[in-house]
């Protein structure tokens, strides 16, 4: 048998976990447009046999910048989620998977870690601390929310 938590503890571990994984994300995102270039990034997809190294390299820098900024901010989590989840599938597929898990030996263990978080925020959603409840809860109450 299990017990929820309570609200406001569930809603902080969310947040928590948000901020967390996005900011891991975002910063992957980041080095992969400024620290290695995308150029950089295409010559290395490229190298393991990324199909359409450039798109997926742009595919993948991008998703993981506004996708990470997405989840600290809470921001169309689920949507974001989705797409973080298959830039991990991607990165699985082409980059880790005949490594072994430990990363120190290129294997999986992050994009497994970084997929699985992206998947649960997916589905449970941003929870209360964010953009995406501050922007629905009018709906949801059918009133008016002043920001």
């Amino acid at each position: 048998m299990t017990f929820p938590a309570p609200a406001p503890a569930r809603d902080l571990a969310v947040l928590v976990t948000r901020v967390a994984v996005g900011l891991v994300f975002l910063a992957h995102g980041w080095q992969k447009l400024s620290t290695n270039g995308i150029d950089g990034t295409t010559a290395f997809f490229d190298q393991v046999g990324v199909p359409a190294a450039s798109a997926a390299a742009w595919f993948a820098a991008v998703v993981e910048l506004a996708g990470g900024a997405a989840l600290v901010l809470g921001l169309a989590v689920p949507v974001a989620g989705l797409l973080l989840v298959v830039d991990m599938i991607g990165a699985y597929a082409f980059v880790h998977a005949g490594a072994g898990l430990f990363v120190e030996q290129g294997g999986y263990e992050l994009v497994l870690t970084l997929g699985a978080a992206a998947l649960l925020l997916a589905v449970i959603g941003a929870g209360r601390y964010s953009l995406d409840h501050l922007l629905t809860a009018g709906r949801r109450t059918g009133q008016r929310v002043d920001a």
